[in-house]
This record gives C-alpha cells, structure tokens and sequence, in this order.
C-alpha cells in the first residue's frame, strides 16, 4: 500500500445530526375500500381489518395505524373522495355498478395524487382478465390471500414511494430496489421484506440515547421500490444508487414493452459496471439460469424453491448488512466474529485480521452496515475510504477506529440519555438515572449543551474544545425513593440541628439499583467529581435559588469500594442540606414549602489537571451578559466576566477576581495601574487534595479543599499562564514567573496575548445563550490547558437566568413622577431596588467650598462610622468626584470612610461641573460591593437634585456643610443599569411606573 493524496481527511469531517423527524413526513392515515358488501362483510368478520392491521402496527412497533373507510359503490366513493380526507384507494373489484378499472380512471382524473391499488384474489380467470384491461387508472395490483401483512406491506410500499425523493436524497436513508412484474410473486415477497426490514430498523433503535431518539429512529429503516419492467428499474438505480443496499431482480420481464428474458441480467451489468460488489440476487423460474448468476458473480434463488422466502430472508441479512456486522474470512468465508451495534464494532476493529480488514473496507461493507442501520453521517465518511489510500492496514484500522469515536462523541451532544448501566461509556456525555425531574440546575446545563450543538459553537474555535462536563443526574424520584425508604420526610423537616440532620442521613441506604448504576459511573469517571445539587427550585426562571444547597467535589481516587463509599457518602449530604436551617429559612422568605422542594444530585467530572496531589484548572470563571458597571466605552448589553486561578469556589464565595468586558478585555481595570495590581487582584486560589480520598462529609462543604496563597503558584506548571510578577527595583509588572518579584495574577495570557481566545468565546456565549433563553443569563465556567498552552478545552459548569426581581428592573420614563423625587439620573451605575434606605448623608450645595474638602473627608468618616456601628446602610450625596485624590475635583474620601453608603451621588454645581467618574481606584469597589453610583448635573438639566426637601428635614447631624437626616420610611430606590436612569423617591411615595421583569 502506498499513501494517496486522496485519503480521507477525519479531521475535516462533519457529522450532522439526522432530522429522524423530518423522515417519513407523507403518510397514509385513511384509506378508502371500495368492495362488495360481502368483501366488506368478509374482511369485518373474519379479517377483522382494522384490528388486524392495529395489531400488525403494534407487533412490529410502529405508530399511525391508518383507519379505512368501506364504499360499496362507485357513487358512495365518489361521495367520500371529494368530502373526506382520502390518502389511499383500494378497489376490490368487487363492485357491480360501474367496471372498477374504468372507474379506477376515473378517480385518477379527479384526483391524481391519491394512489390506487387494486386487490384481488388472484387465479388464472383474474390474471387473464388483467391481461386486457387498461390499467392506467392503476398504481399497483396484488394479489389477495386474505393476509393482513400483505395491507401492511402495500401500505409502507405507498408511504416508501411518497418519501423517497426527500428521505433518501436529501438525508441518505438507504433503499432496496425489487425487480418483479409477476403479481403473486411481489405480493409474496413484499410482507416478508418489510417484515426482514423492520425488524432491522427495531435492532438499530438501540442506537438511541433515549426513548425519543430510539422511537425517531424508525423512520430511517431502508425503503423498499418496486419496479415491474427495465426502465422504470434503470431509472430508479440511477436516481437513488448512491443510497441502494442491493437489488433483488427477476431476469425476465418487459423492456421497452417487449418481454425480454436476458433482462436482469442486462440490467446486473449496467450496476455491476458501477460497483463490481454491489449485492444482488436474480431469481427465476427457469433453473438453468443459476448457472449463467454464477458466472456473473451474484447470488441466484428458484422461484419453486419450497425454500423461496427463507432463502430471501438470508440475502437481505447476510448480504444487505442487516443484522449484527458479520467479520468474515475471505479465505473460506467462514465467519470470524460478530459485532450487534456501532460500540461493539469499535471494539472490535483492532483485533480484525489484515485480510478481513481489506475484504471488508474494499466492498464498502462498513459503510453499508452502518447505513444499513440509519448512522448515515458515518456512513458517508467511511463510503470514501479504501485500503488504497492508506499507507498501511494499521493507518485504515486508526481510521476507522477515530471516526467512530468522534461520531460517537458528536452524536451524545445535546441529548439527554437514559442512563443504562450496561452501555454506559466515555462517548455519552449528558444522562439521567431514574424518570423523574433533573432539577433546574441540570436543566440548565443540558440546555447550554443543547444550544452548542444546535449553533455549532463546540468546534467554532480553533484548537479549542467548547463543551460541558461530563454528567450524570440522579433524578428527583432517586430522591424521593431514598427519603420514603429511609423513613426520614418527618424527621427531617421537624429537626432544627443541621449536625443530626446530616448524621441521620449518612447513616440511612440508598437503594441497590442506585449503588450498581454509580458502580457503573465510576468505571467511566476516574477523575474527580462534583457532587452538586439540583433541585426543582434551584436555577429556574422564577426563583432566585442558586447556592443554597451544599456541593462536594471529591478526589475520586484510591479503590473502587473507597470511591463507591465517598460517592454514596456525597449524595447523602446534599440530600441533607435541603433540610438545614438555612435552607428551610430560605424556603419561608421565597414563600415556598420545603415538603414540595425534590432534588435530584448532578454527577459531574471536574475540570481540571493533576498538579502533584492537587487538581484544579488553570482558570474559573462566572459571566453574565448585562454589565451593570459599564466604563466607556463598554456598554451594560457587552456583558462582564470574572475569572480567577483555580477552582471557581473561590469566585462564588466572593473571593477578589479579576473582572473584565469580553469586548475590551485589555481595559480591566484592575490592571490599569501597578497600585491596583498590588492591591485588587486576587490573593488565594482553591484546589482539590487528591490524598484526602476519604473524609467524612460535613455540613461545611469545603473540607476537602485546598487553600494556597498567591506565593505559592509557583510549584504549579499551570500557574506561569495567569501569571505575572512584580518587579521591586524597577517598579514595573512583568508577564510570566520567570524573575523574581511578587507574583499577581493578571491573566494577560489570556487577556492580552491572546493565548486563549477567552473574550472571543465569551462575547458569542453570552450572546448566543441570552438570546437562547429569552433574558438575561449569568455562566458558570472552566479552562483547563496545559502549561505550554496546549489541550484547551473550555468547559460550560452552569447556566441560569438572572431573575432577581430587584436586579431585573426596568423603567417607565414617561410616567416618572419628579415631585415625588429626591434624586433623577440619566448617568446611574448598578441595577436594582434598594428599599431599605432611610438614612441620607448629604453635603449643602449652597455651603460647600472646594478648599476645605479634606475637613469634610473627616466629618463623613465619623458619620460612616457610626452608621456602621448601628448596622445601618445610607444615601450619600456630594458635589464633585467622591475619592479624588485632587480636592479640587472633589471630595478626597477612602473608601473605608464611607463603606456603609450604599448609593452614592455626584452632584454637580454651577462652578462645579463634573463628568461621571470612572476609571479611578474607586470603582472597583462601587462593582465589588455592588454600590449604585449616580451622576447628576441639575444645572444644565441633566437630571434632578431636590436639595430643598432635603434641606427642610429635620436632622441628626448638622454642621452648617454636612448633614445627615433620617427617615421613618425607607425610600425607593430604583436603578435600570441597561438604560444608566436611576431614581431616588420620597420616603413612602412611589415616584414612577416600574416594570419588575422575571
């Protein structure tokens, strides 16, 4: 073997996936009879139709059994044809007031689109009868037993030939082409075909990842045409031969309306011409004819044969590739193993012998199996490849080998699977345990991976693999059978001690089946999980309940009964934490009942590398796709993103990560001075200690965490890609670990470099799912890549809608009402409502001097301080730019002196004219703490400053410049950060129309 140029190219290929759905759209649901009322009485009584093609549908599991409408005569057809719904006509000719041939035109005049099928009980009187009628009203004739299959076989002919065109030229679905002009002969084979064919299309269900995709697959068994002289067989080879599994032909039949009797064999050379090895089996009356099959290398059968229908049942199975892929020895043709679905085969493929190998990739065979079994994508890919052009037999295995794995990979995309603990493999990547909810966390993660697929952003980036992790979700009935077989619903909605709820529960069973299904898991999942919570509440579109529940992530190492037991151990705990104080606390303040909360457990592979004894990945990340704090140029709807170095506990549990605009990832502002850097970055990161593989799970879910400082990355080989060092004597940041310095992890590998498309990624993910889910949308997420850059996957953790009712505001600005207003701005930072303000800390405009703003620096430090004394958040407004370090631009404050505000103001005056502030130290803490920043300039009409409300309040403080008043009621606050408007009202008043989106 020598390499070809043409060989075939895996990593160019695409699967996509089968529109089973789209297949089999034009079907025949109502049939009219036209027969005799003794037909009619016949087929009632004795055949029993519409039972017996019911039963027909149902024991070869298909749906849609069609109804049938009786006429007796012409004129009640007629009558039924033009007011009811007709898809096929049979006719018995059996009816006495009109000749049913003529009548036969007369119905395709009128409606040419309905097929007509004449059936009949055929003996030598009928077939001479048929020799001279004209038979152009007339799509088929067959001859009639008083066997239902026959109905079946006739009806799937009709619906194969009205599908054809679409399902197999523009999907792939495969065909089998019988050659026959002999009524009784294809009214014999016909049932059986169909019968071999759907049987086969039942044994390629199991390819399915689930009931949906396993019932759906049925519309991709093969079809069957039927042609009854040459040229409608040559015509029908020509259009579909790419897509055709074989031929079974008579060899005498008309061409070009003469009885030829070298026919078949004229037509088998015509195909052979095309594919040396294309199956066929001639069959005739006439023995001496097998002789003359031979020579021509096909297979030949007896129309007498007492063998007839079982030597057709053989061919189709061992020669159109259904049933099992049979690995034959072409030596003796001696059959050397057997493969029952595409896994099986996989397996196989290193252990075919070289001859076997060739034989079988030289004659298509692996192509035609598969197509056979409706993988058409695969199917395709592999009709490309010959040993020829491979460099050897162990590069076609390779071939193969890869391009079923991939296939298998793309096709578990998307999809949740039924879990089955037999079939259970490294290609699946999204199943459920169990037929009950999988909880709004999961539902979100099966959606995200649903949206990759349909948008096909898994591949969109080079060398980067955008995926989610590999799940597994116990169900919530896994759940509820673990509660009610534990006796522990009472127990544990009555007690209020977290520590009892969770030793009750790790000492109570989980069912048998449940234990051999995660045996199952863990003989795929070697690496370290996530035992997360799911639950009906959690991540839904109208309750705001993420992190209420407990998550484990355990090392998953040491024996198999260690793993088991820490597993186990795991799920019970997160059952657990339904029932602890805060959660049930939760449950009463959301106004739902914690007897109609179930969760189901989400089983999920950590993203990440071993690093020593610890596992981590190199980046952590939580986006969301509206910025409430946006610098220009960003905009809220560019979104924001936060990522830190190692796992992503540390970013849900507040920890300082670096915050960024996927549109302008170099303008964090975190890394805008060295000052920053030093100070705002973060400080730990987080890991799994891969030696604590057994541990006893705790309330506290961080036990089996890792804590490191900054300091210490550098015993990491990951760390050297986020990142940078701090060089003392020059005062400067340089990238990468390589000096030595204080290190700060500043991601400009990612951010800056462009080692990883991050920003690229996140702009299209955000935007993409947002869009998806119909609002806005927060991303939990991953990176893993080694520490040369290498293996980049990027792995998609969570996805929820943000549905905070005080966060997802939106204004009415026609109906603001700014009499009832205290403070109007159309440049306002932040989102949301504040309702629990009462306190204002305000400077008098009319007494402020620009000179004495470190004195007035001092007198709101001591009014922060005790406001933060009595646990009370307020309102400040001054004019200037609050912590300017020139206090000529405004007040120098330091954050610490005014950490209790929660809205602040800037307030412009007519000598005193400020732009927003943005870009200062300052801001990272207003986005941090999550602080509602307003600008207002009431001078010139941008916005509204109501000082004389505020100036005729009694108040607390009062030094002529500064004062500080409180009142009774807490005032609205409301902010649109989409639209920058934000408003103060009046206490008590509702000073607009707001629309609280969820």
């Amino acid at each position: 073997m020598s390499k070809q140029q043409n060989k075939p190219d895996l990593n160019q290929a695409q699967f996509h996936d089968t529109l089973f759905d789209h297949l089999m759209e034009k079907r025949i649901e109502h049939i009219l009879l036209i027969c005799s009322t003794y037909d009619a009485f016949i087929l009632e009584e004795d055949g029993r139709i519409n039972e017996a093609i019911f039963q027909e549908y149902v024991s070869l599991n298909l749906r849609y059994p069609p109804r049938f409408i009786k006429a007796h005569s012409a004129e009640k057809a007629m009558e039924i044809l033009e007011n009811d719904r007709v898809d096929l006509v049979i006719n018995m000719l059996s009816i006495s007031d009109q000749n049913p041939f003529e009548f036969s035109k007369v119905i395709k005049h009128r409606f040419a689109n309905i097929p007509v099928v004449v059936l009949t009980p055929f003996s030598r009187e009928v077939s001479q009868r048929l020799a001279v009628q004209d038979m152009s009203g007339v799509d088929y004739v067959f001859s009639w037993l008083g066997n239902t299959n026959l109905l079946l076989a006739i009806i799937k002919l009709i619906e194969d030939k009205m599908n054809t065109d679409h399902d197999v030229g523009e999907v792939g679905v495969q065909c089998i082409l019988l050659v026959e002009d002999s009524v009784r002969y294809y009214s014999s084979y016909l049932p059986n075909m169909y019968r071999i064919v759907i049987e086969q299309s039942r044994a390629f269900m199991a390819e399915g990842l689930n009931d949906h995709q396993r019932t759906l697959r049925l519309r991709g068994r093969p079809k069957i045409l039927l042609a009854t002289n040459f040229e409608q067989a040559l015509s029908m080879y020509e259009k579909y031969k790419s897509n055709m599994l074989g031929m079974i032909s008579d060899i005498s039949f008309n061409r070009n309306n003469v009885k030829d009797k070298n026919a078949g064999f004229e037509l088998c050379k015509i195909v052979q011409a095309d594919d040396p090895y294309f199956p066929i089996l001639l069959q005739s009356s006439d023995a001496i004819t097998s002789e003359l099959a031979e020579g021509i290398k096909v297979k030949f059968v007896h129309k007498f044969s007492k063998t007839l229908l079982h030597e057709l049942t053989d061919f189709l199975l061992d020669y159109l590739a259904f049933g099992d892929f049979r690995i034959i020895n072409p030596a003796d043709g001696a059959e050397l193993s057997r493969a029952k679905d595409l896994q099986a085969l996989q397996d196989q493929i290193f252990s075919i012998p070289d001859e076997s190998l060739k034989y079988h990739i030289d004659r298509n065979h692996f192509s035609k199996w598969l197509r056979a079994r409706a993988l058409f994508s695969l199917g395709k890919l592999f009709r490309q490849a010959n040993s020829k052009d491979f460099a050897s037999l162990d590069e076609v295995r390779e071939y193969l080998f890869k391009g079923m794995a991939k296939y298998r990979s793309v096709r578990g995309r998307g999809v949740i699977a039924t879990f089955d603990r037999n079939k259970f493999n490294e290609y699946i990547l999204f199943s459920r345990v169990g037929e009950g909810s999988i909880g709004g966390k999961a539902r979100g993660l099966a959606f995200i991976d649903n949206i990759l697929k349909r948008n096909k952003l898994a591949h969109r980036f080079d060398s980067v693999e955008l995926t989610i992790p590999r799940t597994v979700v116990l169900s919530t009935d896994v759940f509820s059978e673990f509660m009610v077989r534990n006796d522990l619903y009472d127990f544990a909605i009555s007690s209020n001690d977290d520590e009892e709820i969770l030793s009750r529960f790790l000492e109570a069973e989980l069912n048998y089946e449940t234990i051999l299904d995660l045996k199952s898991i863990l003989r795929v999942i070697k690496s370290p999980m996530a035992v997360r919570s799911s639950s009906l509440l959690e991540d839904s579109h109208y309750q705001p309940f993420a992190g209420i529940y407990s998550t484990y992530m355990i090392p998953n190492t040491g024996d198999d009964r260690d793993r088991l037991k820490m597993l186990m151990q795991c799920i019970k705990a997160v059952y657990a934490s339904v029932y602890y104080k805060e959660s049930k606390a939760y449950m009463t303040s959301t106004s739902n009942l914690i007897d109609e909360e179930k969760m189901a457990i989400i089983l999920q592979e950590v993203c990440g590398f071993t690093e020593g004894d610890y596992f981590f990945p190199v980046l952590s990340g939580v986006a969301r796709s509206v910025n409430f704090y946006p610098i220009s140029p960003e905009k809220a709807e560019d979104g924001v993103v936060s990522i830190a170095y190692g796992l992503g506990k540390y970013i849900v549990d507040g920890g300082m990560s670096l915050r960024f605009s996927p549109r302008f990832p170099e303008k964090a502002i975190q890394l805008s001075s060295i000052e920053m850097m030093l100070k705002d970055t973060q400080k730990e990161f987080f890991a799994i200690n891969l030696k604590r593989n057994l541990f006893t799970p705790k309330v506290d879910d961080n036990a089996h965490i890792e804590r490191f400082s900054v300091s210490e990355g550098d015993q990491f080989t990951t760390f050297r890609m986020a990142a940078s060092t701090y060089v003392y004597h020059d005062d400067r940041v340089v990238d990468g670990i390589s000096q030595k310095g204080m290190r700060i992890i500043t991601f400009n590998n990612f951010l800056k470099h462009n080692v990883f498309p991050l920003a690229e990624m996140m702009t299209d993910i955000l935007e993409t799912s947002s869009h998806e889910m119909g609002k806005p949308v927060e991303i939990e997420f991953a990176i893993n890549m080694d520490g040369h850059g290498h293996h980049k996957v990027f792995n998609l953790l969570q996805i929820r809608p943000i549905v905070n009712n005080k966060e997802n505001l939106t204004i009415n600005l026609e109906q603001i009402n700014r009499e009832k207003c205290i403070v109007v701005s159309e440049s306002a930072l932040g989102n949301g409502i504040y309702d629990s303000i009462c306190d204002v800390v305000y400077i008098v405009p009319e007494k402020f001097n620009a000179a004495e703003t470190w004195q007035l620096a001092q007198v709101i430090e001591q009014l922060n301080k005790s406001l933060t004394e009595e646990k009370r958040n307020y309102l400040l407004i001054g004019p200037g730019r609050w912590g300017s370090s020139d206090p000529w631009l405004g007040i120098p404050v330091k954050w610490s002196q005014i950490s209790a505000a929660r809205v602040i103001v800037e307030a412009g005056l007519n000598n005193f004219h400020i732009e927003p502030s943005q870009g200062t130290h300052f801001f990272q803490n207003l986005t941090s703490f999550r602080v509602a920043y307003f600008t207002v300039n009431d001078f010139i009409k941008q916005g509204l400053y109501n000082t004389d409300f505020l100036n005729a309040q009694e108040a607390l403080f009062d030094n002529g410049v500064v004062r500080h008043v409180r009142f009774d009621r807490p005032m609205e606050i409301l902010v649109d950060g989409k639209k920058h408007f934000g408003i103060v009202a009046m206490p008590g008043l509702k000073a607009i129309s707001a629309e609280l989106k969820a």
